[in-house]
């Protein structure tokens, strides 16, 4: 089987997504105009999407408040030094900047609605290259 997507309930899917298309690269697939306002938003692979809605069947997580360890969405990056300025720049903030023994630079971030966001330069990759780009 494949991942298809993963979902999410948050606070502000419009902008959240428009957020997320704007900095960190991926593309809305589908997108509702009212509420839930669910969105899918596919990686530049178009193999796999995350979901975002703001569905009050249920509450939307407290995020900023969760350790980034619970839950975060991880992304390729070719370089973690020169996305962690720019994502700081778009409002993000700083959680971590690890620099591992096998060589991976792994950045900890949060987006503006406190959803932790990874970026992940490995020192030996873990997806196939044609997935990797």
């Amino acid at each position: 089987m494949k991942l298809e997507h993963f979902a999410l309930n948050v606070e502000d899917p419009i902008r959240m997504s428009a957020w997320y298309v704007a900095h960190l690269g991926l593309r809305i697939v589908r997108q509702m105009n009212e509420a839930p306002f669910t969105t899918f938003l596919a990686d530049d692979s178009g193999r796999i999407m995350i979901e975002i809605y703001n569905n009050p069947a249920d509450e939307v997580p407290s995020y900023q408040k969760m350790n980034p360890l619970l839950v975060h969405l991880a992304f390729v990056s070719t370089n973690p030094e020169e996305d962690k300025t720019r994502l700081l720049a778009a409002g993000g903030s700083l959680e971590t900047d690890q620099h591992l023994e096998d060589g991976s630079h792994l950045v900890m971030l949060r987006d503006p609605w406190g959803l932790a966001v990874q970026l992940c330069k490995r020192g030996q990759p873990m997806l196939a290259a044609k997935e990797q780009n």
